[in-house]
């Protein structure tokens, strides 16, 4: 008997091979009736004799504990929207009612997205572009989420450079947005104190004012007013310049080692903010006036459910805030084992997402209400969503408040932790998707090719460090990831259900997590979750309304440009399919039938996790019976043999049906 077989491991297998077929397998090896069968036949590549071993890319890596990737994936879908979008989005459609469609949205939409994109990374073990050898033919799909991307990692760390410039303006004893007088003031400034230390009784008319932090901001870290608009950029704002400089070394130093380096650093960059949350909530809700925020943030308005623009908010509040149709969840799990339950972090991530998001508007409007009743005007006045938020309203706010540049500082360090774990991801999601598609040249030199992406991306972003660079990231704001990731999003979910399809999907979760996904999750994919994004994208289609900053109207030649920077992304899934299409041979309609299908290759990345037809993709395997082949390589049945002969009697149902 061959010292790979031994006598429990033949009890095994004799006593789990469910039908004939394993039997007589497991018969022909060990008594061999007309001649030996040569072990050839189940040999794999890399205990085959000859060079291959040198000729193998890098090893991608992996992560090197479970909790890596759930604090990455905390880390990238908890960001900046969390604290300057959801509290306003939740306030201007109907309160606390609001909740109800956000709920219903995020299971819709958000989870079942959420869970596929994690599917697809972690049983290929590949990134956004390569994990397309599941149906080569929409590649595309992957160069356009890589577009869209790219393009939002610039202005996204420009905004982490905003913050750098407040972090540092906060180390000092006296806040420089806390006073009118200065410089770069105007005579509409008005210090909120002079408010406070007139006749109450008689509240002053701040309409045509402008409070010392809007003029910080605009005037000062800014300078917009040497912009005429977009089309006059104006000078280099240096101290921006240096600050963008800085935030792009933090992202390097921490993606320097892909996800070995990252995610060491997400233990303190997703944790921590939820320390600074906390105590930004604790010292806002002991303000005076703080309850009245709340109650505005809060109380459910039910009529405003009657409204469709409250139900495609929720839904755009969803899509956007666990970040699926970026990559960076697929290019995450693409780093796991095999057998990682990614079922159970699908629930953590997305319902502590939307937790998170709950707590962070009390935070926001409970200081909000506190700035309300200091100014004496209504919270809908202080109230704003986006930059406006975190730049101007709230460091106005910390002003108002004892050890004013203790909380500015804090506040601000919390945006810089949650803003680099996003970038983190989408860093990782451009490398990985390269260095995927050229394993053999890039892989080993993944530091200096993540340095070479940094610093052309650096470049790039540096007219946003411009006098005018605010209104080129307002228009890469609008346009980089609107209706563009809808389109990838929807397309993917089109192709993974009807090309790849449901059952064959189906069947991958199951010989990867050991169990089918639900109903609930099939008729999302299916039906609900296309369905609801086909209507977020028409919506956005006829509420289109054009790019504005403030009183600032963008020309049309740049509404154009947005437009195309929204189309290119687009263009590049037929552009795919052209490419796809050529490479194969015969009639144009078999080029589109052998584009369509998996690649040979397509399937777990590892050989112990090759189980049912990924067997017979295997280098000297002729069988796709994958016991046998286990048991010759790795001295034994797997922990998941049941689920490997039960997929064996799934495909040998098919091919029986498909004879009668």
């Amino acid at each position: 008997m061959p010292a790979f077989f031994s006598g429990e491991h033949l009890r095994l297998a004799l006593g789990r091979a469910a039908d004939s077929s394993h039997t007589r397998w497991i018969h022909l090896v060990l008594v061999g009736r007309s001649r030996p069968v040569t072990p050839e036949l189940l040999v794999s590549p890399s205990s085959q004799d000859g060079d291959l071993g040198s000729q193998c890319p890098e090893d991608r890596g992996n992560w090197t504990g479970r909790l890596d990737f759930l604090l990455s994936c905390i880390g990238y879908c908890v960001g900046l929207g969390n604290v300057w979008r959801f509290p306003y989005r939740a306030y201007t459609n109907g309160g606390g009612a609001f909740l109800v469609p956000y709920f219903i949205m995020l299971a819709i939409c958000g989870i079942p997205i959420f869970f596929m994109e994690l599917s697809l990374g972690q049983f290929s073990s590949l990134g956004p572009l390569a994990v397309w050898k599941i149906s080569p033919l929409f590649k595309g799909i992957g160069m356009g989420t890589i577009l869209i991307v790219s393009l939002v990692a610039i202005y996204y760390n420009m905004i982490i450079a905003y913050v750098l410039f407040y972090l540092f303006a906060s180390l000092t004893s006296d806040l420089p947005w806390q006073h009118c007088g200065n410089w770069w003031n105007t005579d509409l400034c008005l210090d909120h104190r002079i408010i406070k230390a007139g006749n109450t009784t008689l509240p002053i008319n701040i309409s045509n004012t402008v409070s010392p932090s809007e003029e910080y901001w605009s005037r000062y870290v800014l300078h917009i007013q040497g912009s005429s608009g977009i089309g006059d950029p104006g000078r280099i704002r240096w101290n921006l310049c240096l600050c963008l400089l800085l935030s792009w070394t933090i992202v390097y130093l921490c993606i320097l080692k892909g996800v070995k380096s990252s995610g060491k650093v997400v233990y303190f960059t997703a944790t921590f903010p939820y320390l600074i949350l906390v105590m930004l909530l604790i010292r806002g809700v002991t303000l005076e006036g703080a309850w009245k925020g709340i109650r505005f943030y809060l109380t459910p308005q039910f009529d405003h459910l009657l409204s469709s623009k409250v139900w495609i908010e929720a839904a755009l509040q969803i899509f956007y805030s666990l970040g699926v149709g970026f990559g960076g969840l697929l290019t995450f799990a693409s780093y796991n084992t095999f057998h990682q339950n990614i079922y159970r972090d699908t629930f953590i991530v997305t319902l502590g997402n939307a937790i998170t998001s709950i707590l962070a508007g009390f935070a926001i409007f409970s200081v909000l209400g506190y700035m309300s009743q200091e100014l004496g005007v209504p919270v809908n006045q202080v109230a704003k969503a986006g930059p406006g938020l975190a730049f101007v309203v709230y460091p106005q706010a910390m002003t108002m408040l004892p050890l004013s540049p203790f909380w500015s500082f804090l506040f601000f360090f919390m945006l810089l932790t949650l803003g680099l774990d996003s970038q983190f991801a989408f860093m990782e999601t451009i490398v990985t998707a390269v260095t995927d598609e050229f394993p053999y040249y890039l892989r080993p030199k993944k530091a200096v090719f993540s340095a070479a992406i940094c610093i052309g991306l650096f470049l790039m972003g540096l007219i946003l460090t411009t006098e005018g660079g605010m209104y080129w990231l307002v228009l890469l704001d609008d346009y980089s990831a609107g209706f563009g990731l809808m389109v990838v999003v929807i397309t993917t979910c089109l192709v993974v259900t009807r090309v790849y399809g449901m059952k064959r999907f189906c069947r991958d979760i199951h010989m990867m997590l050991g169990f089918q996904p639900g109903p609930y999750f099939r008729a999302c994919w299916m039906v609900l979750s296309p369905a609801t994004m086909m209507a977020l994208l028409v919506y956005n289609i006829v509420k289109y309304q054009p790019s504005e900053y403030g009183s600032y109207r963008f020309p049309a030649w740049a509404e154009a440009l947005g437009i195309l920077m929204g189309l290119c992304s687009c263009l590049m899934i037929p552009a795919g399919m052209l490419m796809a299409v050529l490479q194969e041979e015969g009639t144009l309609w078999e080029r589109f039938q052998q584009a369509s299908r998996p690649t040979m290759d397509w399937g777990p990345s590892l050989e112990e996790n090759r189980t049912g037809t990924y067997v017979a993709s295997l280098a000297g395997s002729q069988s796709p019976k994958p016991l046998m082949v286990h048991m010759r390589k790795y001295g034994g049945i797997t922990s998941y043999e049941n689920t490997a002969i039960e997929v064996d009697k799934e495909i040998e149902e098919e091919e029986e049906e498909s004879m009668m």
